[in-house]
C-alpha cells in the first residue's frame, strides 16, 4: 500500500534523555500531546529535531482540533484522509480520537472502504465524499459545496480544506520519515 511505513524510521524520535534545552522547551511550551508511555508522541519527538518548525506547527494543529467543525465531522475528514494517504499512524491515532468523539468502532473501520449511503447518514456521506474530492482533485466540487452551505457556517466551510490539507501534510511527514506508531495506537486492522 502506498505510504506503508517501513520497519525502521528514517529519523528516530529524540529520546527524552537526549533532548537539548531548546527541544525540551519547545515540547513543554507547545504542550506537545503525550503518547501512552508518557513522553511526547513519536511524531513530535521526531519533528522536535527542527524546534522552530514544531513550535509553529503545534498551535495550528491544535487550532484545527478545537475548531468550528463538530468533532464527528472533523474525525470523519481526518480518518478518510489518513486512509486515502496510506498513513497508518495518522489513521490509528485518529481512530482513538474518533472513539472519544463518539464514533463507533464499526464506523471507524468503515472509513477505510467504499462509502455506501445505506451505512452512513447523508451528512456523514458528504464529509467522506468531500475528503475524497479534496484528495483526488485538490478542491471541493460545486455540488458538494452547495450541500455543505446548507448546514455549515462560513468558518466551518473555510476549515474543511484547511483541515484536510493539514492532515495531508501530516501524512506526508509520517510516511516519508517512516515514523512508527506509538504504543497503543491501532493499525489499519483496528
Amino acid at each position: 500500500m502506498p505510504g506503508e511505513v517501513e520497519s525502521r524510521p528514517r529519523l528516530y524520535p529524540v529520546s527524552p534523555k537526549t533532548l537539548d534545552e531548546t527541544q525540551q522547551a519547545v515540547l513543554e511550551s507547545a504542550r506537545a500531546p503525550k503518547g501512552a508511555a508518557g513522553g511526547a508522541m513519536n511524531v513530535y519527538s521526531t519533528v522536535v529535531r527542527h524546534p522552530r518548525l514544531l513550535r509553529h506547527w503545534l498551535p495550528f494543529g491544535g487550532c484545527l482540533m478545537t475548531g468550528a467543525l463538530e468533532p464527528r465531522q472533523r474525525e470523519l475528514l481526518v480518518l478518510r484522509t489518513g486512509w486515502r494517504c496510506g498513513s497508518e499512524y495518522e489513521w490509528g491515532q485518529h481512530a482513538l480520537v474518533a472513539l472519544a468523539a463518539g464514533l463507533t468502532r464499526d464506523e471507524i473501520r468503515r472509513t477505510r472502504g467504499p462509502v455506501k449511503a445505506s451505512e452512513w447518514s447523508p451528512q456523514d456521506c458528504l464529509f467522506l465524499a468531500v475528503a475524497d474530492e479534496l484528495h483526488d482533485s485538490g478542491s471541493i466540487s460545486q455540488t458538494s459545496w452547495e450541500e455543505l452551505e446548507e448546514f455549515l457556517s462560513e468558518k466551518q466551510l473555510i476549515e474543511i480544506p484547511m483541515l484536510v490539507g493539514h492532515y495531508h501534510m501530516v501524512a506526508f511527514l509520517l510516511n516519508t520519515l517512516q515514523i512508527q506508531r506509538d504504543d497503543g495506537v491501532p493499525s489499519f486492522d483496528f
